[in-house]
C-alpha cells in the first residue's frame, strides 16, 4: 500500500507543474504587452489582438508546458465505457442546468462583493463575446479551448489522481479548472463544469465525450450569445443612459427582431435548465463514485489533496489574482476617504 504521505508529493508536484504553466502565461503576457506598447501601442486597443495574445500565451505556451512537465508522472488507465446518444443528450441537459444555476449563484456573489467593495471584476469573456471577431472566437473558444482544456484539466489531472479515489480526482480537476479561469465571474460555474466533465471522464474513460460537450457549451455561450448580442445591439443599450427610458426603448424597438429571438432563446434555456435540474434529482442516486485503488486513511483526503506545498501555492496564487481587482478597489476607497 502506498503511503498516503507519498501521495501528497504527487499532488504537490501536480500543483507546481500548473504553477509553472501559470507563471509562463503571465510572464509572456507581460513581455508581449510591454513590447507591443513600445512598438505598436494601437494593437492593445484591439479586441482581436487581445484575444490572439491571450490564446497564444495560454494554449500555445502555458498549457503545453504543463503537459510536458507532467508527462513522467504515474498514470492510471481509465476503463472505456460507451455512452449512448440519448445518454449524451441527457448529460448535456444536466450540464446546462448546472452551468446556469452555478453561474447565477456566482453572479449574485460577485454582485454582493462588488457592492461592498464598490468595484466590479473584469469579465473578459463577455467582452470577447460582444466585441470580438466571430471567426476568431469560434476557432479559440469552440475548437481550441475544448480540446486543450479537456486534455490538460481532465486527462492530465484525472489520470494521475484517480487511483486515490474518483472523488479526489473530480475535486482536483474542478477546482484547478475553476481557479485557472482567473476571475470571480467565471469561477463558480467553471468549478462545477470542470467537476461534471471530470465525473463523465472517470465513468466513460472517453475524453472525446467531454470535448464534444465542452465545445457545445462554448458554442452556445460564445457564438450564439454573441450573435444575439449583436442582433440586439447590446453595446448601444449598455452605453445608454439608464435613466433615459425613451432612448432605451428606441434602441429596443430598432432591434425588435433580435430582442424577440432573445426572449424565445431565454425561454428555451429556462426550460432546459428546469429539465436538467429535474433530471439531476431523478438520477442523483446513480452518481456513485468507486472506491480508490490506494487506501487513504479516513479523514486524510483533504490534507492529501490541499495541504502540500504545490497545491497551496497554486491555490494562493490564483486566489490572489482573482481577489486583486477587489483589493485594489478597496485600497483606492481607503485612500480617497482617509487621505
Amino acid at each position: 500500500m502506498e503511503d498516503w504521505r507519498q501521495s501528497q508529493k504527487v499532488f504537490s508536484r501536480l500543483g507546481w507543474c500548473y504553477i509553472a504553466g501559470t507563471l509562463t502565461v503571465y510572464v509572456l503576457q507581460f513581455i508581449l504587452v510591454y513590447g507591443i506598447e513600445a512598438y505598436k501601442p494601437e494593437w492593445l486597443m484591439s479586441m482581436t489582438a487581445s484575444l490572439i495574445l491571450s490564446g497564444f500565451t495560454v494554449y500555445v505556451c502555458g498549457m503545453p508546458l504543463i503537459v510536458l512537465l507532467t508527462r513522467r508522472m504515474p498514470r492510471t488507465d481509465i476503463p472505456r465505457h460507451k455512452m449512448k446518444w440519448w445518454q449524451f443528450i441527457l448529460a448535456l441537459i444536466m450540464c446546462y442546468s448546472l452551468v446556469y444555476i452555478s453561474n447565477l449563484v456566482g453572479t449574485l456573489v460577485t454582485t454582493v462583493i462588488g457592492v461592498f467593495t464598490k468595484s466590479s471584476a473584469p469579465n473578459n469573456l463577455l467582452e470577447y463575446v460582444t466585441g470580438g471577431n466571430m471567426l476568431l472566437n469560434f476557432i479559440l473558444m469552440v475548437v481550441v479551448a475544448p480540446i486543450v482544456e479537456e486534455y490538460v484539466f481532465r486527462k492530465v489531472i484525472v489520470d494521475r489522481t484517480v487511483r486515490y479515489g474518483q472523488g479526489v480526482a473530480i475535486a482536483a480537476s474542478g477546482l484547478m479548472f475553476g481557479l485557472f479561469h482567473g476571475n470571480l465571474n467565471q469561477f463558480a460555474y467553471a468549478v462545477v463544469l470542470g467537476a461534471f466533465f471530470a465525473f463523465l471522464y472517470v465513468k466513460t474513460g472517453n475524453l472525446k465525450i467531454t470535448i464534444a460537450m465542452h465545445a457545445i457549451i462554448n458554442f452556445m455561450g460564445s457564438m450564439v450569445s454573441g450573435l444575439l448580442f449583436r442582433l440586439m445591439d447590446y453595446d448601444a443599450l449598455l452605453n445608454a443612459d439608464p435613466t433615459d427610458m425613451e432612448l432605451m426603448m428606441e434602441i429596443i424597438m430598432d432591434n425588435w427582431v433580435g430582442w424577440l429571438i432573445f426572449v424565445l432563446y431565454a425561454m428555451l434555456l429556462f426550460a432546459v435548465v428546469v429539465t436538467g435540474f429535474i433530471l439531476l434529482i431523478v438520477f442523483f442516486k446513480r452518481f456513485k463514485l468507486e472506491s480508490q485503488e490506494m487506501q487513504i486513511p479516513r479523514g486524510k483526503g483533504f490534507q492529501m489533496l490541499f495541504l502540500n506545498s504545490g497545491m497551496i501555492v497554486f491555490c494562493v496564487v490564483w486566489v490572489v489574482l482573482i481577489a486583486l481587482p477587489y483589493a485594489l478597489s478597496v485600497a483606492q476607497m481607503f485612500v480617497e476617504t482617509f487621505i
